[in-house]
C-alpha cells in the first residue's frame, strides 16, 4: 500500500476508497518489482492489469516492422517480423499505464517496457470493474482520471507523429 496515495490517478479518490479496494474483489492489488528492460506487455497482448508506477520509469512504445531489415515472406505471413522500438511516451512515478485493460477488448494498444528498475502496483481488471459496479462514484472518478491519461497519451503520440513526418525523407 505504500505509495498508492501518491499516484496521480488516485490522488483525487478519497482515502476510504483506497483502503476498501482490496475488499471490493478477489485479489485487486499486486505489487511487482522489475529490472530495467522488463516488458510488462507488448502491443496486442490481452491485459489483466492496469499498472500504477510507485517508483521508476516505463516507456510506452510501438514495435513497427524494421524497414532497415529485409523481411521474408514467411515472417510476413506469420507476423514474426523484425521490429524496432519507437518510444511514444515515457511515464514515471505516480503515473498509470496499461489502461487498455479496462477498455473492451482489453488488448494493449502499445507496449510497455521498464526503462529503470521499477516498483509497480497492478490493479486486476476483473476486480477493478467489479469495484466500479459496487461504487459508481469511485468508478466515475477512476474513468475521469483514465480519460486524462488517454488524452495525454494521444497528445504524446501526435507530437511523435509530427516529429516523424517533419524528418527529411531519405534520398533515392
Amino acid at each position: 500500500r505504500n505509495g498508492i496515495g501518491k499516484t496521480t490517478l488516485l490522488n483525487h479518490i478519497v482515502r476510504r476508497d483506497i483502503e476498501n479496494l482490496p475488499e471490493m474483489g478477489e485479489v485487486l492489488l499486486v505489487e511487482q518489482e522489475v529490472e530495467a528492460g522488463h516488458f510488462f506487455f507488448h502491443e496486442g497482448d490481452d491485459l489483466e492489469y492496469v499498472y500504477l508506477i510507485i517508483e521508476g520509469a516505463v516507456a510506452i512504445l510501438l514495435e513497427p516492422p524494421d524497414q532497415e531489415v529485409p523481411q521474408t515472406v514467411g515472417a510476413q505471413l506469420t507476423r514474426e517480423l523484425d521490429t524496432r522500438e519507437v518510444v511514444v511516451s515515457t511515464v514515471g512515478t505516480g503515473d498509470i499505464f496499461g489502461w487498455s485493460a479496462i477498455m473492451t477488448p482489453s488488448q494493449a494498444s502499445a507496449g510497455a517496457k521498464a526503462l529503470t528498475r521499477c516498483r509497480v502496483i497492478g490493479l486486476k481488471r476483473s476486480s477493478l470493474l467489479e469495484a466500479f459496479n459496487q461504487d459508481t462514484e469511485f468508478g466515475y472518478l477512476m474513468m475521469q482520471k483514465l480519460a486524462d491519461v488517454i488524452r495525454a497519451r494521444l497528445r504524446d503520440l501526435r507530437i511523435e507523429s509530427l516529429a516523424f513526418v517533419g524528418r527529411k525523407a531519405p534520398s533515392l
